[in-house]
């Protein structure tokens, strides 16, 4: 028993020893001063140059070592921790960071929490950078690199972005299903990429991945969610589904000629790709995706009766797939490719080769900066050789003949184009120095070099061109003494920039891209993507509940504004007594469904003006008892939608009763309004208040006055609502100087409707009342109306 008492303490030490020596291996290993080979008081400047020079030593694609994925890696891992200060100063602290815990070799474990595992003795095939498959590391994205190249780049081929993490039993499951299509995919040019979510959360949340594993594509920028079982043909028919729905044309024998005569319209070479499968080759679909603005593509399938005279047109073999190239002449390609099993490379020479017409139109900036680049270097001149010409048939025959000598060219340095005139016409006033730049002048040649991105151009205008052979003899000689003396090219210009002849297809293209958009989401719905769907769905909500909202409150808005609107038998006779038969155009609430006007008596005095409470005014209307129940009525309809303002009160005065009230109170307002009150000397002339309303704001003490629109002493003139100005005050007075006082009786005479015109404008008063934009007449005290004796 004794020597296995001793055994037992002897392996617990040798266990201890073992772990001890490779825990010193591992931090040996990981350290990432030793593997830069920096000191630990590195600069950032000195650590970033000696990386850039590891990383380009030891990437797996430049260096043939064995060993050297495995140092890539740990040259890549030990920059990320020395480039950011708080892993760094994490790593000098403890001897560790949360990055160095996963890299290394498998014989160190990893902690969580407080616990540590040793993955050797669990023996799980995941957690460990040397035990993942290096493809995984040759496609890992970071944050900025899927900004900075990913997203521009996926407006010229898709992305299919694997989502996975440390510790997931599922990404296990689909690694073979993934790699085989990732060989498949990558040759075929599309892009591949893996983001790790325990390293790039940042990505991982701004993609929308929120679990692992997750599978998804991104194209023109946007991203798409893999929904189905993870199996090859699934995964390639979503790459292609990814791809737009129009960038191949099925071509037979009723629409050849349709889709070859485009060449015009569109400005591009067309391409036709015969083979005997019914669906277009995938490959096919993404070199369409890679040369859209370029290129038009159509398909032939052969196998189809329609396609049988194209076939004996073009003498096409059908053994193998052939690819033809159609520019201006659609009778004979301009270049062809036979070939089984055709390689990506090949494919993208091919269409490199071929991208314009031999004399495309600028119709771009864009275009004019590929055809014509800047100048570089002396040896890689290029020269353009411009025809400003127009559209109309006449100029038909010298295009044509222009187009007859761009073919027969055989000098490298030189780009042949033309423009029309009338839609490029800033660019033709400069390069035919405005000697006749009308849309009905000749053709002209010119040829240019650009010198700079700016626009600046050396030129020289050679001939006006009618298609003539003298014209092209000319031509050919500039040519000639063009390549012996670049000097020759005489004037120079600051080009404008091009206008964009296609911005009118851009409605076509938002309509195409919101037929996606819209797919995507009922895609999305389907599949029950709720959390990447959530913005959307909050946002579809809310604004339906604020449609709905303001529909309901318009309904019953409308229909409180119907029933008030409404008269009744009985509205008439409560006009009489002070309220109102209809409303006014105000979009104020009323309060009451009637007006409650009081009389203005020496009792209610007190409380409804002197007394009256801050922020409280008081509308008084001003009549006589002849005029009582046609003014209370008008009243009442031009005031009932101000009811329901808490601050206003409504009363009315009998001037019959209380006119020298009225005359003390514009008296005390007499020099502010600047109002002749008509009491001159030797006069009996008494002044006709009817029909003023009076603002009272018993608390400070100041009112606003409204006079009659329609007074009825001159037929002819109508005054305008205002507040005591001078000019009307005079004009009264010279009205009265000229026209002899009425006899006492002339109440009598005046009409009823005259009378109830006086207060035609008084709810635009009110509404200027209730702005606060009426002027305000100070005074020093009320006058008690207690004290005056009834005029009556």
């Amino acid at each position: 028993m004794a020597p296995s008492r001793t055994s037992l303490p002897l392996a617990l030490m040798v266990i201890l020893l073992v772990s001890s020596l490779r825990s010193l291996y591992a931090t040996s290993e990981l350290d990432p001063y030793k593997i830069l080979g920096v000191t630990r008081s590195a600069s950032q400047t000195e650590i970033k140059k000696v990386y850039k020079r590891l990383a380009k030593e030891w990437h797996p694609d430049k260096n043939k070592n064995p060993e050297a994925e495995d140092m890539f890696i740990k040259i890549t891992k030990s920059y990320e921790i020395l480039s950011n200060e708080e892993k760094r100063a994490s790593y000098d602290r403890y001897g560790q960071t949360d990055d160095t815990q996963h890299y290394g070799h498998g014989h160190y474990g990893q902690r969580h929490d407080n616990f540590y595992f040793d993955e050797s003795f669990f023996n799980f095939p995941f957690n460990s950078k040397n035990n993942r498959d290096f493809a995984d590391s040759k496609f890992t994205l970071h944050f900025n690199q899927y900004v900075n190249d990913v997203v521009p780049d996926s407006f010229k081929r898709p992305y299919l972005i694997k989502i996975t993490s440390d510790w997931c039993f599922s990404c296990i499951h689909i690694e073979p299903v993934w790699k085989e299509v990732v060989q498949e995919m990558e040759t075929l040019g599309v892009g591949i990429g893996v983001v790790d979510v325990g390293y790039e959360r940042r990505l991982a949340n701004h993609l929308g991945a929120h679990r692992t594993p997750s599978i998804l594509g991104v194209i023109n920028g946007k991203v798409t969610f893999f929904h189905y079982a993870v199996s090859k043909e699934h995964l390639r028919q979503f790459v292609e589904d990814l791809l737009p729905q129009r960038l191949v044309e099925k071509v037979t024998d009723r629409n050849d000629l349709q889709f070859l005569n485009n060449w015009h319209e569109l400005n591009k070479p067309h391409v036709l790709l015969f083979d005997q499968v019914p669906a277009v080759p995938l490959l096919f679909k993404l070199t369409a995706f890679a040369y859209k603005d370029y290129l038009q593509f159509g398909y032939v399938d052969q196998g189809l009766t329609e396609t049988a005279n194209l076939l004996k047109r073009f003498n096409i073999n059908t053994y193998a797939p052939t690819m033809l190239v159609f520019k201006e002449n659609i009778d004979k390609p301009a270049d062809i490719i036979q070939a089984k099993g055709m390689k990506k490379q090949i494919i993208d020479e091919f269409m490199s080769n071929n991208k314009f017409l031999l004399v495309p139109r600028l119709v771009s900036q864009k275009l004019f900066d590929e055809l014509c680049p800047v100048k570089q270097f002396h040896r890689r001149r290029k020269y353009c050789v411009l025809l400003i010409t127009g559209d109309e048939e006449t100029f038909s025959f010298g295009n044509q003949a222009f187009l007859s000598f761009a073919s027969s060219n055989t000098k490298e340095v030189v780009r042949f184009a033309y423009v029309y005139q009338r839609l490029q016409q800033p660019l033709s006033d400069i390069l035919m120095q405005n000697k006749d730049s009308t849309p009905s002048a000749p053709p002209q040649v010119v040829i240019l070099e650009r010198r700079n991105a700016a626009g600046k151009v050396f030129y020289k205008p050679v001939t006006a061109w009618n298609g003539s052979e003298e014209d092209k003899q000319r031509l050919l000689e500039e040519l000639d003494k063009l390549q012996k003396d670049p000097s020759i090219l005489v004037y120079d210009a600051m080009l404008p920039e091009l206008n964009n002849e296609f911005a009118s297809m851009f409605l076509i293209r938002w309509i195409y891209a919101s037929y996606d958009y819209l797919s995507e989401v009922i895609d999305d719905i389907l599949h029950n993507n709720w959390r990447e769907m959530m913005p959307l769905l909050s946002l579809i909500f809310s604004a339906l509940f604020i449609l709905f909202g303001t529909v309901v409150i318009q309904a019953f808005s409308d229909s409180s504004e119907d029933k008030q609107t409404k008269p009744k038998a009985k509205d008439g006779t409560k006009a009489e007594n002070g309220s109102p038969g209809m409303s006014s155009t105000s979009s104020r609430p009323p309060k009451k469904s009637f007006v409650e006007v009081t009389e203005l008596t020496d009792i209610t005095y007190t409380s409804n003006l002197v007394k009256l409470r801050p922020g409280h005014m008081n509308v008084v209307l001003v009549l006589t008892d002849a005029t009582k129940n046609i003014l209370l009525s008008k009243f009442a309809k031009e005031v009932y939608s101000f009811t329901g303002s808490l601050t206003l009160h409504f009363s009315f005065l009998n001037i019959d009763k209380h006119s020298e009230w009225m005359n003390t109170l514009l008296e005390y307002a007499q020099d502010a309004m600047q109002i002749d009150t008509d009491r001159e000397e030797g006069s009996s002339h008494k002044m006709d208040y009817t029909g003023y309303v009076l603002a009272l704001n018993g608390h400070k003490k100041y009112l606003c006055l409204f006079k009659p629109v329609y007074t009825g002493e001159d037929l002819d003139s109508k005054s305008s609502e205002e507040e005591g100005g001078a000019t009307a005050g005079r004009s009264r007075s010279s009205s009265r100087d000229d026209h002899p006082p009425r006899k006492s009786n002339r109440s009598r005479s005046i009409s009823t409707l005259q009378i109830h015109h006086k207060l035609d404008r008084l709810g635009l008063w009110m509404e200027r009342l209730m702005e606060g934009t009426l002027p305000r007449y100070y005074i020093p005290a009320w006058p008690g109306l207690d004290k005056i004796t009834a005029n009556k």
